[in-house]
């Protein structure tokens, strides 16, 4: 083996082949990288269907008239409202 060989044996380039024919085993470090990155790769598809769901059911919310633009705000009372209903004991307490 020449020096260049032995280097790279050393420092973990196991992949690649050598004039000679030899095949190397994978490193672990980039076997584990490679199923991390699979596992990335289905979760980004799972979430691009949740996210397109998501889009659909908003949309359909819309058409219904059950947006979030349309809905009102609950009327605040003024003392004088609030004095009126305790007087004539619309509120207990």
């Amino acid at each position: 083996m020449d020096e260049e060989t032995k280097e790279e044996q050393e420092q973990g380039n196991t992949d690649e082949n050598t004039d000679k024919g030899n095949k190397f085993k994978t490193p672990k470090v980039i076997t584990e990288a490679n199923s991390a990155a699979e596992r990335m790769e289905a979760a980004n598809e799972k979430r691009e269907e949740l996210i397109a769901r998501e889009e659909e059911m908003m949309a359909n919310k819309h058409l219904q008239g059950e947006g979030e633009a349309g809905q009102e705000s609950p009327k605040e009372e003024t003392p004088r409202e609030y004095t009126e209903k305790v007087m004539s004991g619309e509120l207990n307490g």
